[in-house]
């Protein structure tokens, strides 16, 4: 018997030697905790602002350096886990994650806390992808569907939980304690990991890969420019400015010239061969897709809550919460579908039913209650669960074992970058349309508009009769009528953003059906 058949045959025979369900839940804590690190801090900006003598805008700095660190090493983690070993990086990530979170809680300047939220970042990329690759190697291909269900729910839960979570800590305690509860479910998640988690024989026997400069730089340069520009955009005007226009030059010429390269180099720090794969194209296509529009809607909906209806931050945050549990509910369901049904006709339908949900969150009144927002939220992830299983089994379907380190880490990095345009999008274009709205219905609010002297009349009748004096009540009914236009103008702005986002899951439904007709042994497969 030859090398290579000894080495199969070691390969076919290997088995983890924990449950694998234990092996799941194990990886998925750290992963867990890093995705909801991304989304917690969000309402706990103005605190840090205050607490740290810096602006706002300042302080939105230690969000957009975490989001540049995680970025890039997202798409080099495949490299890395080769480099160092996969369990090994694994459990370096876990634990300089937790010691770079303690930092954060004790730091005592905005320098600091840039500073320990950009290692927080740098670490905290390799987790995602290194959860996934475990999980791929741990369940054969029959079990990973239920076994992603277990992943979806770090990837959809997590960012619901966010804000709730930081809304209620920086109402009731301190923003440092958003970062000192990665402590102890750091120290545990590195218990856990290095006791039930082993690499097999083909992930310890891999052939190491030599170091790519050119490959690092350019990646580093494309993705850490274009982080800042999506996440900077809206502050500084867009391309009004002089720097975003500078991060995006930056931006692509790095992102172009990286492909290129990762095309000729003879070993290279990504490999894009991946894309060969139709079913992992496809995958990432989608997987975009769906993170753009579950990040900008988890978004969008406390700023309108917070901004709108003056809610707190912690209030705020409920609404997303219930619709977290509705995924968590529907995701064992959605497996046992994939058995029974096309996988791509599950995916199809999850847009399907994300884009009527969010036809139906345009209804926003002024006097809108908490539990009509609660059930539109419920309606839009309740989507969202016929969508990650089923995308991210899909995608690893038939991919070739060896290239999925570089696939989990694409896959990543494909819906996080997705998600960060998403936000931009989605922030600016709130901005753009009261814009629009505000000048079309100006020509409507002027004394020459009958309607408008009818509204004020209205509004003077009711202040006189609460003893107001004539010329008093005149102006407190002006501001009155123009409160109340604004109000208006910004719900039609929302409206308008969550129309988008219908016609953009509407638009995704022909895409799915890019994913090959081909079946997995003991599921549902994408035939």
């Amino acid at each position: 018997m030859s090398v290579s058949e000894i080495a199969d045959a070691t390969d076919a025979a290997w088995r983890p030697a924990y449950n694998p369900w234990l092996i799941a839940v194990s990886v998925t804590v750290p992963a867990f905790m890093e995705i909801l690190d991304t989304t917690i801090v969000n309402v706990a900006l103005p605190h840090i602002a205050g607490s740290l003598s810096a602006s706002a805008d300042e302080a939105t700095w230690a969000l957009t350096s975490y989001l540049v660190a995680n970025g890039i090493v997202l798409t080099i983690s495949g490299w890395l886990g080769d480099v160092i070993g996969r369990k090994r990086y694994f459990l370096i990530c876990i634990g300089m994650f937790t010691v770079c979170s303690f930092l954060c809680g004790v730091s005592d300047s905005l320098a600091q806390l840039i500073f320990f939220r950009l290692a927080q970042g740098f670490f905290g990329g390799g987790m995602q992808p290194n959860q996934q690759s475990i999980i791929l190697d741990t369940f054969p291909p029959a079990k990973r569907g239920a076994a992603f269900g277990v992943a979806a729910i770090a990837t959809i839960v997590a960012p619901v939980l966010g804000p709730t979570l930081g809304g209620y800590i920086t109402d009731n305690a301190s923003w440092r304690w958003i970062f000192f509860l990665n402590v102890p479910v750091g120290l545990v998640a590195v218990f856990m990991v290095s006791a039930v988690v082993d690499d097999p024989p083909w992930a310890r026997n891999k052939k190491k890969r030599g170091m790519d400069f050119i490959g690092l730089g350019l990646i580093t340069l494309g993705l850490g420019c274009l982080e800042i520009m999506m996440d900077r955009g809206e502050d500084a005007g867009w391309f009004e400015s002089d720097f975003i226009r500078l991060m995006a030059v930056l931006a692509f010429l790095g992102l172009f010239f990286s492909i290129l390269w990762l095309l000729i180099a003879k070993k290279p720090i990504v490999r894009i061969a991946v894309f060969r794969d139709r079913n992992f194209s496809a995958g990432c296509v989608l997987i975009s897709a769906m993170g753009g529009i579950l990040y900008a809607s988890a978004v969008i909906i406390p700023q309108f809550a917070q901004q709108i209806l003056n809610y707190t931050a912690t209030w705020a945050g409920l609404i997303l919460s219930p619709g977290g549990v509705v995924v968590i509910l529907l995701i064992p369901i959605v497996g046992r579908l994939m058995k029974m049904t096309q996988t791509r006709y599950l995916i199809a339908f999850g847009f399907l039913v994300m884009g009527f949900a969010f036809l139906l969150s345009r209804k926003l009144t002024p006097d809108i209650d908490f539990g009509f927002l609660v059930l539109m939220r419920m309606a839009q992830t309740a989507a969202l669960a016929f969508l990650f299983v089923p995308i991210t089994t899909v995608a690893f379907l038939t991919l070739p074992r060896d290239l999925n380190g570089d696939g989990t880490a694409l896959f990543s990095m494909f819906r996080n970058v997705a998600g960060s345009v998403g936000i931009s999008l989605a922030t600016s274009q709130v901005t753009q349309r009261s814009q629009v709205h505000q000048t079309y219905l100006s020509q409507w609010a002027t004394p020459l508009h009958q309607p408008y002297n009818a509204l004020i009349s209205n509004y003077e009748a009711t202040l006189r009769g609460m003893g107001r004096a004539a010329g008093v009540a005149h102006s407190e009914a002006v501001a009155h009528a123009y409160q109340a236009f604004r109000l208006n103008v910004a719900i039609m702005a929302y409206s308008d953003i969550f129309l988008y986002c219908a016609i953009a899951s509407f638009l995704v439904i022909p895409l799915c059906f890019l994913i090959s007709p081909q079946k997995a042994a003991g599921m549902g497969g994408a035939h």
